[in-house]
């Protein structure tokens, strides 16, 4: 009723006789965008928008599979002004084609690969960066076998899961015999026998990806410890160099045991529960505490060598701001058009999103700034990370950034 209203003001307010709405706004129906951007402020506003956006997903656009009111209507005008955003989410568990198709569909706006990137598009590149693709690869987390799906799509060839270890030999983990059912729907055979007698013809991992959020924290662990503590990621074996005080880190992962990536650091994340639930961060911070107990921990000098990335880590900003370039000349139609002078990440994390934009150093010298919305993780309160502005939902955020960053190239 509101928006109704400030419609029909918006359309009678003159100066030297002429309208200030764009005609672009001239058509039935409650306005897209709240009035006072329809001002010749803002209906002029930017053939060469110098500005852009980053949104989080979950608690940001969507709650659940739910829209969060004025997610669609804020997305729609962006596009229709030709501001170029990108969706920049710790979530994942799906080939980001799928997933973009699906976000298409639930908030009504076309959307396409190029301005999107998810917790683990990274690990795309590392099928041939670390000469992968051949190797044996273990997968952790996601629905069923989604994510062997996903990493096969990203080009490693042989990818095994924790349900496949354990059809094979129920006995790594006899307490996931009430699984049994769930895995044997998507288990397949091993591409090796884990067989420690002949270790040279045994299973060996090149490398451990949790590309998203455990669904049996039990059975990944367990695999993943053993694989850790294994020696040269062959299943089965046990180093003979851990608990060596002698060695780095008292010898454990000093014997060519694979890396170990994490896709996700969200300790928490928010869906229609009224309460933020555990996420990939939680398994993450149980692992390295059942590492700790294993080994010894910091008590003893031991560490767990990982390599974690998404939102807030340097190195996920900088894959997103190349993607978000590249979007801008696309939209743009200019192929040599230089880097956006300012990038606003709107998240509902202080300890992903806020963070990561505050600490992010470009490499392209745009200015990244951080807004903090109350729909999500955070429903309000003293704040560990301070973002540049607090707003109510995406809407607002999206208004006061236009406000204060108006300028055109």
């Amino acid at each position: 009723m509101i928006l109704n209203t400030c419609w029909r003001q918006a359309s009678l307010r003159t100066r030297k006789g002429h309208a200030l709405w764009d005609p672009m706004w001239i058509r039935p129906g409650p306005p897209p965008w709240p009035s006072f951007l329809h001002s010749a402020r803002y209906s002029t506003y930017l053939r060469r928008p110098d500005i852009a956006f980053a949104f989080d997903i979950d608690g940001v656009l969507l709650r659940s599979s739910t829209p969060i009111p004025g997610a669609r209507e804020t997305l729609s005008y962006l596009q229709q002004q030709n501001i170029p955003f990108i969706l920049l989410t710790n979530g994942g568990g799906t080939h980001e084609s799928d997933r973009v198709a699906d976000l298409s569909h639930k908030l009504g706006i076309p959307l396409h690969e190029g301005m999107f990137v998810q917790s683990h598009t990274p690990f795309e590149a590392l099928a041939v960066e670390e000469g992968l693709q051949d190797q044996s690869i273990l997968v952790v987390g996601g629905d069923g076998d989604n994510c062997r799906q996903v990493a096969h799509r990203y080009g490693f060839k042989n990818v095994v899961l924790p349900g496949d270890i354990l059809m094979a030999d129920p006995s790594v983990w006899p307490f996931a015999q009430v699984f049994q059912s769930y895995y044997k729907d998507f288990a397949r055979p091993l591409p090796a026998p884990i067989d420690p007698k002949n270790p040279d013809k045994s299973l060996r991992i090149g490398a451990v990806f949790v590309f998203n959020d455990p669904r049996d924290w039990a059975l990944d662990a367990q695999i993943i410890l053993d694989v850790l503590l294994s020696s040269r990621g062959i299943l089965g074996t046990y180093s003979f160099k851990n608990n060596n005080p002698d060695l780095p880190n008292r010898g454990y992962q000093q014997d060519g045991q694979p890396p170990l990536y994490f896709s996700n650091p969200d300790l928490w994340w928010a869906n229609q529960y009224h309460l933020p639930r555990l996420g990939q961060g939680g398994f993450r911070e149980a692992l390295e505490g059942i590492w700790s107990a294993v080994t010894g921990g910091s008590a003893k000098g031991v560490k767990l060598h990982k390599t974690i990335i998404g939102k807030p880590y340097q190195s996920t900003y900088e894959f997103a701001e190349k993607r978000l370039h590249q979007h801008r000349r696309t939209l743009l139609k200019d192929p040599q058009a230089p880097a956006v002078k300012t990038v606003v990440m709107v998240g509902d994390n202080e300890h992903s999103d806020i963070r990561g934009a505050n600490e992010y150093v470009s490499k392209l010298g745009s200015k990244w700034c951080s807004v903090l919305v109350k729909t999500g993780v955070f429903r309000g309160g003293p704040l560990v990370r301070t973002p540049t502005h607090v707003a109510k939902d995406v809407s607002d955020a999206v208004q006061w950034a236009l406000h204060h960053y108006n300028k055109s190239s």
